[in-house]
């Protein structure tokens, strides 16, 4: 199977890890990860994303891993446009968290008017920091917890700019 999935993957999280190890499970992975003029626009909040070669090299790290474990093959591309490389013809599914169904519904009527079969959507629930809530870049961002989900109280956010 061709699995397809995007994000802004900034930074790294067990939220994100969740995603890759389900995409790994059912086949060769394709990551569409946002550019730097699309990055900001997919927020929800406005907040200082890095640049997308320093986010491509953390997540080739990440996904090698999981391909090694799946003996999978794995392909980051530059996503332009929020539906980006998912409308393409190659991919069987899509991995999405709960709060981009209505993205991958998107894809999907694109997918149509293009012709093509829609994806099967597979919806990976949230993993949720030790405070209950869930993992999110922003509050790791913001300095609320670490990437595993560990609540930092300590600790403060990333800066606007690095």
């Amino acid at each position: 199977m061709e699995v397809a999935l995007g994000g802004t993957f900034d930074p790294v999280h067990d939220g994100h890890r969740a995603l890759f190890e389900r995409a790994f499970e059912l086949g060769d992975v394709t990551v569409g990860l946002t550019s730097d003029e699309l990055a900001p626009k997919t927020r929800h909040e406005d907040r200082y994303v890095r640049s997308f070669d320093e986010r491509r090299r953390d997540l080739e790290t990440e996904l090698a891993s999981f391909a090694d474990e799946y003996d999978r093959e794995f392909e980051i591309r530059e996503l332009t446009e929020p539906t980006g490389i998912a409308t393409e013809p190659q991919f069987d599914v899509l991995i999405v968290s709960p709060e981009t169904t209505d993205g991958a519904a998107r894809i999907n009527d694109r997918r149509t008017e293009l012709g093509r079969a829609p994806l099967e959507v597979e919806v990976v629930p949230h993993v949720r920091a030790e405070d209950g809530d869930i993992i999110s870049s922003t509050r790791i961002v913001n300095g609320e917890i670490d990437e595993r989900g560990n609540v930092t109280p300590d600790r403060d956010g990333r800066a606007a700019e690095q």
